[in-house]
């Protein structure tokens, strides 16, 4: 998971907490917030989310290769 991915993540978190502390989300609606709140928390710590790999993406960053590790074109 990727830098950007946690920070969005994080964003939610906060936003969710704060629509419930307000007093927008109560009863069941708080509760679902709540588990999804969780599970955003919970895949930013593991570091990977399991709804991403039936579709196979990836948010992590691919390291830039140097020219020392390039390989070479065959002409």
């Amino acid at each position: 998971m990727g830098a950007m991915d946690r920070v969005v993540r994080f964003f939610f978190i906060l936003m969710i907490a704060a629509l419930y502390f307000v007093g927008i989300f109560s009863d069941t609606m708080a509760i679902v917030f709540g588990v999804i709140a969780l599970y955003l928390l919970l895949t930013s710590f593991v570091g990977t989310c399991p709804i991403y790999l039936p579709f196979g993406w990836n948010t992590v960053e691919k390291p830039v290769e140097s020219g020392r590790n390039r390989r070479r074109r065959r002409r």
